[in-house]
């Protein structure tokens, strides 16, 4: 007999068909030629891009499809529960279990679980679950959202008497540095109809898995029915979790019948303690700092919604080098293991619930800002669902200590989108040329903006009721209106989007009030309006990484606003905020024609990194350092040394005479250290040079690895024009999951295993099947040097007792 709890991953061999197949939900439909695929799965990634489909999802379908998968419970779980969760299914899904109807959940990004236990056959006979998805409205986000179950599944057998689902939560009401009380609330559900007497015993651990504290309870919870309890840990020196030393102690939470244990629940806790203060901003464990903090989306380029948790640590990696220490998971719940994974790594999170409530924001399907938008979206089910969904986020998510901010909503208060107010006839006056754009005009059949306090204050009411720790906060569009309307005072903190100029003001008018930069621009000017006012906590900009959707219009079909394009790989806008914002010495060169310097935007940053360019032509050098000075030499030759106080852009330039060879930039830093920065001339492309991040992978069909691959000249020196169509390929037992090379407007579908290079670059996905063997990849150009790399698969029992 299994004693404890069973959680078991089932992303492996789903049966997926794309279209509608009215019996699919019947158990013994014959599924035999249905395609096979490995979840986190996102069909829309895996077809072309059309212009019929919305500029908002990033011109790729949508539509319905359905995936089945067989799931065997041994005959000795007899008389065990069984749930079944789904982190994430995009969008309207509904799934049964041997034919039954279990249920439905409209919402994409919502994590749901169903009790399956009076369904389910245990022994020879398979169970078959059933899920519908129907993602038909494509142009229902501002945003790409992904098509299917793409996000982790799993089951979970417990005892009759058991640890219920988000049953364990932990606190941290009193830390110090000398003392902290971790609290541990436990939830226990008795499924049998009988009184049930337990002990519970929460265990504290160290990261090496020593015991630090223990404490016991015994509970009699009655049958069919749940009983809550509660447990305090003392621990003497805590070490706290902070972005820079993101220590994680872990509660084991222990649940046993006359002495034997029936359920255990392992849960990750951060000892710390944070506060926002009007005059001040943010402290953490007592210290006063600035959240440096970028927005991103779900998506990650040709992998579309579907991310293994390795795709996060790398672009986790990449902004903590810029000096990141935050993150906004702009604007949906988002997989739960990227906040586990902001836990290990150090980033304070605000963790967002909501970009659409009950009334339907534009969508435009044409091009960003194109009329006529289209209006489809979540705000069909807000009034059914909102706080349904809302709860679960927050039930889900609230033992991460990288969390700080619960959101409830992103720009719902958009002026005219859809919410109007008589404020807007205040703001047009007699005269034309002074009335605002068109989205400012008062139209009283609209709904009216008071409207958003009573849904704020229900929202807020909503997540105290399962977590009181941390505060609730939005991001505000329109706070000139929100402050007036109620919907800014339901709010425990209060977050501008784009709304700096407003910072001074709006802090002498509600002198108790905290106020942040929620969304932001990446301009100097945005980040010295935080970094210069100590009320002010801390900016989120717009965004980190470029993602699908939110497009400008065909053939574009990315937003291109990120540090990192769709590849993970860094522009040289990434440096120049690594500049700004990281402890670590910054020297970073890159050059542009002198001529188109200002093209195009009102600030220059800097141009490309790359030294061939035309004989004589004028180019403007950019040297983008936090050191004290830069000294630029040109084949040896200074073109003369710059001080950083005397650039108020804060980033260094040159003007000179292109001419072949090499560009150096020797700094000096604060302690005195040189450190230097080059750009030279190369010569034609000529061969691929690949570089794997891993060396061996799990042959557990899940593990991934990065393949980048580069084209170098015959010196292996990066070419950066590059842009050749490049074949990639794979024997033994992996696959190609994805190939990404972050051009916004490359057409090509992502179903391709030949793309082109980008700035000299691409990046493919390689995922192991559950064979051990040796991987191959190899990358292949007409007119270049082809090659490859290998990767070894190692069976999953070799990995662990290794």
């Amino acid at each position: 007999m299994n004693k404890g709890r069973i959680i078991k991953n089932i992303n492996l061999n789903w049966k997926f068909h794309r279209g509608d197949e009215p019996r699919a939900w019947y158990k013994g439909l014959d599924d035999s030629n249905w395609r096979q695929v490995t979840l986190p799965h996102d069909w829309s990634v895996e077809e072309p891009f059309s212009e019929e489909h919305s500029s908002g999802t990033g011109y790729l379908p949508g539509g319905i499809g359905w995936y089945r998968k067989a799931v065997n419970l041994p005959s000795d779980l007899q008389g065990k529960r069984v749930y079944i969760t789904f982190e994430g299914v995009y969008n309207n899904s509904q799934v049964w279990c041997n034919s039954y109807y279990i249920g439905k959940r409209p919402y994409g990004y919502s994590s749901f679980t169903y009790d399956i236990t009076d369904f389910v056959a245990f022994g020879d006979q398979d169970n078959v679950i059933s899920v519908k998805v129907d993602h038909k409205d494509i142009a229902d986000s501002r945003w790409f959202t992904g098509s299917g179950i793409y996000r982790d599944v799993y089951v979970t057998v417990t005892d009759q008497v058991h640890i219920d689902t988000y049953g364990v939560f932990v606190t941290t009401p009193v830390v110090s540095e000398e003392q902290a009380e971790v609290s541990v609330q436990v939830k226990i559900a008795n499924g049998s109809d009988k009184d049930e007497s337990v002990q519970i015993r929460n265990v504290l651990l160290d990261q090496t898995g020593q015991i630090v504290q223990t404490v016991n309870s015994i509970v009699t919870v009655p049958g069919d029915s749940a009983k809550d309890t509660e447990l305090t840990l003392i621990v003497a020196n805590p070490k706290l979790w902070s972005p820079g030393s993101p220590y994680l102690y872990t509660v084991r939470t222990e649940v046993s019948r006359d002495g034997e244990l029936i359920d255990h629940v392992e849960t990750p806790a951060g000892i710390r303690w944070f506060d926002f203060d009007p005059a001040n901003g943010f402290s953490l464990n007592g210290v006063n700092m600035k959240m440096k903090g970028v927005c991103v989306h779900h998506d990650a380029g040709g992998l579309g919604a579907a991310v293994p948790a390795k795709v996060w640590v790398r672009r986790l990696e990449t902004l903590k080098e810029l000096g990141c220490n935050a993150i906004r998971m702009s604007h949906n719940p988002p997989a739960s293991n990227l906040l586990d994974l902001c836990d290990q790594m150090g980033f304070l999170v605000i963790d967002e619930a909501f970009d659409e409530w009950e009334g339907v924001k534009n969508k435009w399907s044409t091009g960003h800002n194109v009329y006529p938008p289209k209006h489809f979206g979540y705000y069909e089910d807000f009034p059914q669902w909102g706080e349904i969904d809302l709860k679960e986020m927050v039930l889900r998510d609230r033992n991460h200590p990288s969390i700080i901010m619960w959101s409830i909503g992103n720009e719902v208060d958009y002026p005219n989108d859809p919410y109007c107010h008589p404020y807007f006839e205040t703001m047009t006056g007699n005269n034309d040329a002074n009335k605002p754009a068109a989205e400012r005009q008062y139209d009283p059949n609209k709904p009216n903006a008071d409207r958003l306090a009573v849904i704020a204050r229900k929202l807020a009411k909503a997540v105290k009721e399962c977590d009181t720790t941390r505060p609730v906060t939005a991001a505000l569009a329109f706070p000139e209106l929100s402050n007036l309307t109620g919907y800014a005072e339901a709010l425990d903190i209060v977050g501008y989007n784009y709304k700096e100029h407003l910072y001074e003001e709006d802090l002498r008018k509600f002198p108790d009030r905290v106020t942040y930069g929620s969304e932001n621009g990446s301009s100097l000017q945005a980040w010295l309006a935080v970094r210069d006012n100590d009320a002010i906590s801390g900016q989120f900009i717009w965004t980190g990484i470029d993602y699908l959707g939110e497009a400008k219009g065909w053939p574009v079909r990315v937003a291109g606003a990120g540090f990192m394009d769709t590849a993970g790989f860094k522009k040289t806008s990434y440096y120049y905020r690594q500049s700004l914002w990281s402890d670590q010495p910054v020297v970073f060169l890159a050059a542009i024609k002198a001529e188109d310097s200002e093209k195009g935007s009102r600030r220059w940053t800097g141009g490309v990194p790359h030294w061939n360019w035309e004989a004589g032509e004028r180019i403007k050098v950019s040297c983008h350092t936090n050191c004290d000075e830069v000294e630029l030499f040109l084949n040896g030759r200074s073109l003369g040394a710059k001080k950083l106080a005397d650039a108020p852009e804060l980033y260094l330039t040159w003007e000179t005479a292109y001419e072949e060879g090499t560009l150096e930039a020797v700094a000096k830093g604060k302690n005195g250290a040189s450190h230097t920065s080059t750009l030279s001339t190369v010569s034609e492309p000529a061969q691929l040079q690949l570089k794997a991040d891993a060396t061996e992978l799990h042959a557990d069909g899940l593990d991934i690895a990065h393949i980048e691959i580069q084209v170098a000249d015959a010196d292996g020196r990066p070419v950066y024009l590059a842009d050749h169509p490049i074949a990639v390929s794979i024997e033994g037992p992996g696959e190609i999951i994805g190939m990404e090379n972050g051009d916004i407007q490359d057409l090509e579908p992502y179903s391709s295993r030949v793309r082109k290079a980008h700035r000299g670059k691409l990046l493919a996905y390689v995922r192991a099947t559950t064979e051990a063997g040796e991987i191959v990849v190899t990358a292949a150009a007409d007119g270049l040097q082809s090659s490859k790399v290998t990767i070894k698969a190692i069976d999953v029992t070799e990995a662990v007792n290794a």
